[in-house]
């Protein structure tokens, strides 16, 4: 069954306020908060130490929750101009060593595959980075050997991928594996993310608000998120679990070239352009039980994302296009990176509106 929307409650502030009584719009809008935390707590931890250290590989632990958000989004952001193999693994390998950096995240602190994964990684004299809940046997397994990042702003399960994002960002930057460096506070990547907040705030219409009109959007389909870029489609795989996280919805995440390759989803995105028949009786012909898809083109690059996607399909999509430009203009330093954060943040942002208004999010 498909939740019934209340679309008049995202034009009400104040009933919003109501039914989000467990203040998870709020947690949405510490995105920025969460990035200036993290860097200080990275400088607290003495990642700056890592500067001049050249690895043999930058190891990733892919954790449930936004540490593996945050691992397939830096490794896309990377990408291939790391000059170091870049790791993205649910566990450490067996071949880790002493010239190898570690990065290990997670919310749980009970995660005893990730406890074990530290301890062997620390074990074997590997330089570990661990950001984790300060108690229990994830930080036991890191103590005192490894550089702990404290997580400092508690915020709902999965609205923590800027943290995480945060903690990798400024790994990558010590060790001078981003191109020309980073920021050592990340502010502009904090700005872009208090920004995007400032937009989504629940006191402006749907109109002005586009975390609330692409909730409006994929109301009642099935999204279909569609990367156009490598960053892009981890963003779009980011914004899948957002939507089953706070709205209880199923959507589908891919890079666009694979997706088109898919003849069944290639048929639905036609089929939802032609539009539903005016002249059908709903009664005689109820269609079919699922709900039609929606197609969203996800883009952090500077090129236009529908020439680009008839680039690497051979065809135009009929699809809504998120490709923040008018945010984070062409021609500006990490704009791929500053995009894709608020990207992952406007997806925060919609799927908790969405679970408001299906009250999927139920009143504190």
């Amino acid at each position: 069954m498909i939740p019934v929307l209340d679309d008049t409650l995202l034009a009400d502030p104040a009933a919003l306020a109501t039914a989000d009584g467990a203040g998870v719009l709020r947690a949405v809008a510490t995105a920025g908060a969460q990035v200036r935390s993290a860097a200080q707590s990275a400088a607290d931890a003495g990642l700056a130490d890592l500067a001049g250290h050249r690895p043999r590989a930058l190891v990733v632990l892919r954790r449930p929750g936004a540490s593996g958000a945050a691992g397939e989004l830096l490794g896309a952001l990377l990408g291939a101009q790391s000059p170091v193999p870049f790791v993205l693994t649910d566990v450490v390998p067996s071949w880790v060593g002493p010239l190898d950096v570690v990065l290990a995240q997670s919310a749980d602190p009970t995660d005893t595959e990730l406890a074990e994964s530290v301890a062997r990684a620390v074990s074997r004299g590997a330089e570990v980075v661990l950001s984790a809940p300060a108690e229990g046997p994830v930080a036991g397994a890191g103590a005192g050997r490894a550089r702990f990042v404290e997580p400092r702003i508690p915020v709902p399960p999965g609205l923590d991928l800027p943290r995480a994002l945060a903690v990798g960002l400024s790994v990558a930057s010590a060790l001078q594996l981003w191109p020309g460096g980073l920021d050592a506070h990340l502010d502009p990547l904090a700005d872009a993310l208090d920004a995007e907040a400032e937009r989504n705030q629940p006191g402006h219409e749907p109109f002005m608000n586009p975390a609330k009109s692409l909730a409006l959007r994929i109301a009642e389909h099935t999204p279909l998120l569609w990367g156009t870029d490598p960053a892009a489609t981890a963003v779009a795989g980011h914004g899948a679990t957002a939507l089953a996280t706070h709205a209880g919805v199923v959507a589908h995440s891919a890079d666009i070239a694979q997706a088109a390759t898919a003849t069944g989803l290639r048929r639905a995105v036609d089929l939802a352009e032609q539009g539903t028949d005016v002249f059908r009786d709903p009664f005689d012909d109820p269609g079919p039980d699922a709900p039609p898809v929606r197609l969203v083109l996800l883009a952090t690059g500077e090129d236009d994302p529908g020439q680009v996607a008839v680039r690497r399909t051979g065809r135009g999509w009929p699809a809504d296009l998120h490709h923040p430009v008018d945010e984070i203009a062409r021609g500006t330093r990490d704009a791929g990176l500053l995009r894709a954060a608020v990207l992952a943040s406007r997806l925060d942002a919609a799927a908790v509106y969405l679970g408001l208004a299906t009250r999927t999010i139920e009143p504190a």
